[in-house]
């Protein structure tokens, strides 16, 4: 393991390990801070901690490799140890498992590189933004904790929907582990969110009109889809999909459009809101609609798009949009960081 990376949080060298993973097909440090996902922070410089699939990993990258680490869930025992200040311990991999889940969450079998060739053959104007923002990729996340994180995106930027996120997990989903002193836990799952008194203590939390949609969301699909049925709209048409998630409450077009994108596997599906529609207009003299962003201008953004970008056309855009959230800053450098005031993708 090279010196650098032995600094992460906790970790013990001897169970880091690693894919072979190019920049120009993934850069950390550009999608975990580009508002697809609010669970990854910056640990170390370089590093990047979080929560996937009920485990806390920390991530790494160094020349063409994708290194990582996973973090054993606590006991009763192990919590007792980290109240008196001892380390979290790493987990004892599986090793297959492991690469399955980072390959999936990354969709690392997409080749990234050929799609920005084509992307930028079909438009100079992606050419150009794309040269400085290699290896921005679409995460795969699990549907239930991208529909309810998406709703809690309405009017708001990333740094605070980072914090409502923590807010949520920690007061409805379980305790993971300890990192320096930061405890980490799991999405909450479908039933922990269908409680009577969910609505009140999220508004307690700082939800304000959010909590109703929130509860009401996981009621109705508690009631209706279930967590199953919401997952199997992965292999639903991309129209029916996006039906189903506009008929729950809090869930407009847009974040119909960021869930399908990003944990339905509609690689098709284009976030607009008020900013993407003025690229549109602006970038690349798109004439739309009137002074508003009605339903038929935010379809026909999304199928100009699609007609520019092709199939891929939800992947295309993420590049521009982490794009313009960079504006200002230097692209090649490793920015652990958040954009503080940067909205959520679309």
């Amino acid at each position: 393991i090279p010196m650098k990376l032995r600094d992460a949080p906790s970790a013990c060298p001897s169970l880091w390990r690693c894919l072979p993973c190019s920049p120009a097909e993934l850069r950390l440090d550009l999608v975990l801070s580009s508002g697809q996902s609010f669970r990854w922070w910056g640990s170390n410089p370089g590093a990047w901690t979080g929560v996937l699939g009920g485990r806390v990993w920390t991530l790494r990258q160094d020349g063409d490799r994708l290194w990582y680490t996973v973090y054993s869930e606590e006991d009763e025992h192990e919590e007792e140890e980290e109240r008196n200040g001892c380390p979290a311990k790493a987990a004892k991999l599986d090793a297959a498992e492991t690469d399955r889940i980072l390959r999936d969450y990354f969709q690392l079998d997409v080749g990234l590189s050929a799609l920005y060739g084509a992307w930028g053959a079909a438009d100079p104007l992606f050419r150009q933004v794309a040269k400085d923002f290699p290896g921005v990729r679409v995460l795969r996340q699990d549907p239930v904790e991208c529909l309810f994180s998406f709703i809690c995106t309405s009017n708001n930027h990333i740094s605070r929907i980072t914090t409502m996120i923590e807010r949520l997990c920690q007061a409805f989903g379980r305790r993971l582990c300890c990192l320096d002193s930061r405890p980490f836990h799991a999405f909450p799952s479908l039933s922990e969110l269908t409680g009577a008194d969910a609505e009140a203590r999220l508004r307690a939390l700082g939800f304000g009109y959010r909590a109703k949609f929130v509860s009401g969301s996981a009621r109705a699909i508690a009631e209706g889809l279930g967590t199953e049925g919401l997952c199997q709209l992965r292999t639903a048409p991309y129209a029916e999909a996006r039906r189903v998630l506009c008929a729950l409450p809090g869930v407009g077009a847009k974040v119909a459009d960021c869930v399908c994108l990003l944990s339905l596997d509609k690689a098709e599906a284009v976030p607009v809101d008020t900013h993407v529609w003025h690229i549109a207009r602006q970038r690349y003299g798109v004439a739309l609609g009137g002074k508003s962003l009605t339903p038929r201008t935010y379809q026909e953004i999304g199928d100009f798009f699609r007609g520019l970008w092709g199939p891929r056309a939800g992947w295309a855009q993420a590049v521009l949009f982490c794009a313009d959230l960079r504006k200002g800053q230097k692209p090649a450098s490793i920015r652990p960081g958040r954009p503080e005031a940067a909205t959520a993708m679309g």
